[in-house]
């Protein structure tokens, strides 16, 4: 009688293979955690012997690749328009550059942003300054940015990732309800064609 395997995929545990009769046997296909990225995923085979696992594994594993290849045929199509890396060798001070939204006022600027951790990190949030000069009624001259993730409603869940996608919608969808520069938000809200003209003559100046 055919025997029933269980061939798992952990996210930190790699490929394995487990029988019911409790006998463990490592099988040769690598998965590394850092790259798959995939739940865990449970296929139940029918062991006449390691050839058919081998089989079922190398089938898996095919799959994985063409989700790979996917996610990667994705990001081709769609380029970051954000980046962020360490300055140097110290992990809390970090160096980011986002691209100015297409459609919008900052469009074909380049703005360069300061990160720094905490040693709370991530209970409390990063300080995030702009270094670019910007025409902004929620970015002040000295680059800070009155955005909520970076007070109130920060979360550890975040990731920089996400914060400075935030802060690439800000510069698309300001608040002048909650302003940092009061006589920016006033002239966004009664003399918007002005406003445009000096965010855009600012990114010319600053930014490009």
């Amino acid at each position: 009688m055919a025997t029933h395997s269980s061939i798992l995929l952990g996210k930190s545990h790699g490929w394995r293979g487990h029988k019911e009769s409790d006998t463990t046997e490592r099988l040769p296909f690598p998965f590394p955690e850092e790259e798959h990225g995939l739940e865990t995923q449970r296929v139940e085979v029918c062991a006449l012997g390691r050839s058919q696992l081998v089989e079922a594994l190398g089938s898996l594993q095919l799959t994985w690749r063409g989700r790979r290849e996917k996610r990667a045929r994705l990001k081709t199509r769609t380029p970051s328009r954000q980046s962020a890396g360490p300055k140097g060798d110290n992990i809390y001070e970090w160096r980011s550059t986002i691209l100015g939204p297409p459609g919008s006022v900052y469009e074909g600027g380049v703005f360069f942003l300061d990160i720094t951790f905490t040693p709370e990190y991530p209970f409390k949030p990063p300080k995030v300054t702009f270094r670019t000069r910007i025409y902004h009624c929620n970015i002040n001259s000295q680059g800070v940015i009155c955005l909520d993730i970076l007070k109130d409603n920060w979360s550890p869940a975040l990731t920089i990732s996400k914060v400075l996608l935030s802060i690439c919608s800000l510069l698309t969808d300001c608040n002048p309800a909650d302003p940092l520069v009061g006589s920016i938000a006033t002239q966004y809200m009664t003399n918007r064609a002005e406003h445009d003209r000096m965010a855009r003559q600012w990114t010319k100046r600053y930014a490009t």
